[in-house]
């Protein structure tokens, strides 16, 4: 081969390897984002009729290909739209995609500074999860859109295995 065969080699499979990690992190968000919003709700005491993993027939789970929502906030009549984006190591600025959802609420696990901005023009809730104590903006999300709910536990760690064995005891 020459450099010329070679860089299209190398550049084919740095597009591959990008493919698969891609890939990788959609499928592991499409597993856990509905826990997570469980989990993000029972620890804070959310009524089970204020979320949803679904509306109108609008099935979110492992079985829909098309979805387009991935959970919901419910106060009344006001079905809050929420989108999770985990990027793994990725690029934050993916998180754009949810934008054009018109969601009302962004969980994310990283977002730029570029994203809250723009979340904060749109009048999107948001909530990063990489930071430390990131999960407690969720309660802020909360009062925002006056959903009930109540104080965070003081032991959360025991709270959090009662709820998980409640979670994935079901599924």
């Amino acid at each position: 081969m020459n450099i010329s065969e070679s860089l299209i080699v190398i550049n084919t499979l740095a597009v591959k390897r990008a493919e698969i990690r891609g890939g990788f992190w959609s499928t592991v968000g499409k597993k856990v984002e509905k826990p997570l919003m469980k989990t993000l709700c029972k620890i804070y005491g959310v009524p089970e009729e204020n979320y949803a993993g679904k509306i109108d027939g609008q099935i979110v789970g492992d079985l829909d290909f098309e979805r387009e929502i991935d959970f919901y906030l419910i106060n009344g009549k006001n079905d809050y739209k929420c989108e999770v984006k985990l990027m793994g190591r990725g690029n934050p600025e993916s998180a754009d995609a949810i934008f054009a959802r018109r969601s009302k609420v962004l969980i994310a696990d990283k977002l730029s500074d570029t994203n809250k901005k723009q979340a904060n023009s749109l009048g999107v809730e948001w909530v990063q999860l990489r930071c430390d104590d990131g999960f407690k903006r969720f309660e802020k999300v909360l009062d925002h859109l006056k959903i009930p709910h109540s104080k965070l536990p003081e032991n959360v760690d025991k709270e959090l295995e009662l709820i998980f064995q409640q979670i994935f005891s079901k599924n």
